[in-house]
């Protein structure tokens, strides 16, 4: 189960996502700020942030 929530007038997204029969979560936060984002996971390895969304891309792209 995935969710993504907005803030600011969408300059900051967190997304939280949990393990469908499982225990394995992903959790993090996205800032906007000008023309840059800043990605910040909650308290796991950005790379294993950065793999789930790249392949969460690639499921829900048509």
């Amino acid at each position: 189960m995935v969710s993504k929530t907005g803030f600011a007038g969408g300059r900051s997204q967190k997304l939280v996502a949990h393990e469908l029969g499982g225990t394995d979560y992903i959790s993090l936060n996205l800032y906007r700020t000008g023309r840059q984002a800043h990605l910040r996971p909650c308290e796991m390895p950005e790379r294993k942030v950065v793999d789930f969304v790249l392949g969460l891309q690639t499921v829900a792209a048509p």
